[in-house]
């Protein structure tokens, strides 16, 4: 009975049934990692249950993203029903009675991290994420082709720093303006939205500056090729606008063409978003998500210092 209905989850075409687990311990550690986004327990007596008509079935969904949820939870919800019909259709036609209305499976569901259902609690972490990067690549783009521009830039050529003192100077104020504005944002969503904050405050703030520096970065680079500031801003656009639609900020990654998901591996948003979203919300420790911490780490640095080589090429 129990095959019976895996079967009929794997038939919706909605769910991938990818694990087999014995213990709830096993569940929660899959669905913290981000590795599975819902779970279907079927006790041991359950083709006893069902014989008696009285059967549950627990569903515990990951809530951290609760449109994925809900549709989850209702597509649980009619494969459930549907199953429990064809249940009650094959039991009662071999005795000839009338089918009574209680179904025989009864789905019990939980939803972990976000037992509302609050898309706030959501989408806050992503502003968050978009916050930080479009402050930090818009404001150090224009500022440096601003300079330029008034010709103040090759003042400061003159002058006896180097070229990474330079950039240090130029980059620090968004650094420490992006930083009060994480935890502004945090603030807000915290006590205005109720939103939780699980994980270790020390390690999002650490994670949040990394991925400042990414946003640097780019900022950096733009204005290295553009001769304006409205150029400047233009760049930063064309690379601001993809990481949002492709990184998980409005939709779900599950839903997208397979060739937007990999496209999705390009944008250092992404990996962030997990890593904010997996620490506010599942209060997860760094083993949870060292490959998404380990790829935004390296975009980082990547792109900072292919900014700093052509900047400081730029001034010589």
């Amino acid at each position: 009975e129990s095959r019976a209905l895996l079967d009929s989850y794997r038939a919706a075409d909605y769910f991938r049934i990818a694990y087999s687990v014995d213990s709830e311990a096993e569940i929660e550690d899959l669905i913290s990692r981000g590795e599975a986004r819902a779970a279907v327990i079927i006790p041991p007596d359950y083709a006893q249950r069902i014989s008696d008509g009285n059967a549950q079935v627990a569903f515990i969904l990951d809530g951290s993203d609760p449109t994925s949820a809900s549709t989850a939870l209702s597509a649980a919800q009619l494969i459930s029903q549907m199953h429990s019909t064809e249940i009650l259709t094959e039991k009662f036609s071999r005795s000839g009675s009338t089918i009574r209305v209680q179904p025989p499976v009864e789905v019990r569901t939980t939803v972990w991290y976000n037992p509302d259902m609050i898309s706030a609690h959501f989408m806050i972490p992503g502003v968050i994420g978009m916050i930080l990067y479009a402050i930090a690549a818009i404001l150090t783009a224009t500022s440096v082709v601003r300079e330029r521009e008034r010709g103040t830039i090759e003042q400061l050529i003159v002058t006896p720093i180097r070229s990474w003192e330079l950039i240090v100077g130029k980059l620090m104020p968004y650094v420490i303006l992006g930083f009060f504005n994480t935890i502004e944002v945090l603030a807000v969503g915290h006590w205005w939205f109720g939103m939780p904050i699980r994980g270790d405050l020390g390690l999002i703030l650490l994670l949040s500056s990394v991925f400042l520096v990414t946003g640097l970065g780019i900022g950096l680079f733009a204005s290295t090729i553009a001769n304006t500031q409205q150029e400047a801003m233009l760049t930063v656009w064309m690379t601001l606008l993809p990481s949002i639609f492709l990184s998980g900020f409005f939709f779900p990654l599950e839903a997208m063409p397979k060739v937007l998901q990999w496209l999705s591996y390009l944008m250092p948003l992404r990996y962030y978003l997990v890593i904010i979203r997996s620490l506010l919300l599942k209060g997860v420790g760094l083993d949870m998500i060292q490959f998404d911490v380990i790829a935004m780490t390296l975009f980082a640095v990547g792109i900072m210092a292919a900014a700093a080589l052509r900047f400081r090429k730029r001034l010589d």
